[in-house]
């Protein structure tokens, strides 16, 4: 049920351990946004322990239609900017599990975003590359078929600004655990996002809480269709810059997909988003593609 990527132990990796979303797009402009983290897919905390070194590719595609809002209400609306968003995500990881202490796995990325935006409100677009993000992750195994880790990313404010760049350093720290179950595949995290001072805005935008959950089931050993659960929450916080203040957000969304795994270090997982309810926030409808390789 796993690839074939062999560590010293016999234990398996999968290629899909780590991710996150262009959260400088998706918190700078809540409009545009979707749930932080929604990227992860089925076994994506799925990791071993004393294994070799190895290196991951990963390339990710998500199209947002962001011509609908959810209001103060909880109602979807029109949005006030009609926008459609591409997203693209190139992320090189390196993995390893010190000889001191084998019972243990290691991580390290490197996540740049591409980002494309078209507003047909303005018919105006823009790109550009986002804020890059890069951070570790550790863990460890309770049970042979169980993962717990800690995953914790910088995001640094150096990408274009008219891609929702901004002038805000980001922490994007979470706890992650998967368990397998014969068949059955439940992988999940969950944390917050915590944000420095904007210079713009005079303050500090609220902390962001964040969960993602997917729960798969192995047809074979190369399909396995699984559904998503996402959820996140901003508090309220002032622009103190212009004395506006920006209401508290929330954002539920529900999802299909399914992930082919191929040639043992390599696999494709598609998937469809949508938001089913939500509070002064953008309402997802995406579709995601994700290409992962590893060697």
């Amino acid at each position: 049920m796993h690839n074939n990527i062999r560590g010293p132990r016999g234990a398996a990796p999968r290629i899909l351990p780590l991710a996150a979303l262009c959260a400088g797009l998706a918190l700078a402009q809540p409009a545009l946004a979707q749930v932080t983290l929604d990227v992860i897919g089925p076994h994506e905390y799925d990791l071993p322990v004393g294994f070799k070194p190895f290196n991951v590719f990963v390339q990710y595609a998500t199209f947002q239609d962001g011509r609908k809002a959810w209001d103060g209400s909880g109602d979807r609306r029109s949005a006030a900017a009609k926008t459609q968003t591409i997203v693209g995500l190139s992320k090189y990881v390196r993995f390893w599990s010190p000889e001191s202490r084998p019972d243990i796995g290691l991580a390290y990325e490197v996540i740049l975003p591409e980002v494309g935006i078209r507003n047909d409100a303005t018919n105006s677009s823009n790109s550009g590359l986002g804020d890059p993000l890069t951070g570790p992750a550790i863990w460890y195994k309770p049970t042979p078929n169980s993962t717990l880790g800690f995953q914790s990313f910088f995001q640094i404010p150096v990408g274009n600004k008219d891609v929702g760049g901004g002038d805000v350093w980001k922490n994007l720290s979470s706890l992650f655990w998967d368990i397998q179950f014969e068949r059955f595949s439940y992988t999940a995290d969950a944390g917050f996002v915590f944000f420095g001072e904007s210079n713009a805005a005079d303050s500090r935008p609220a902390t962001l809480f964040h969960t993602n959950q997917r729960l798969g089931y192995k047809l074979n050993d190369s399909i396995e269709p699984f559904i998503a659960l996402d959820y996140e929450r901003q508090g309220s916080w002032t622009n103190h810059a212009t004395g506006v203040k920006v209401a508290a957000s929330r954002e539920t969304t529900a999802g299909l997909g399914v992930m082919f795994s191929y040639f043992g270090n390599q696999s494709l997982t598609v998937r469809y988003s949508r938001g089913i309810s939500g509070e002064s926030h953008g309402a997802t409808d995406s579709f995601n593609l994700k290409y992962a390789y590893a060697w």
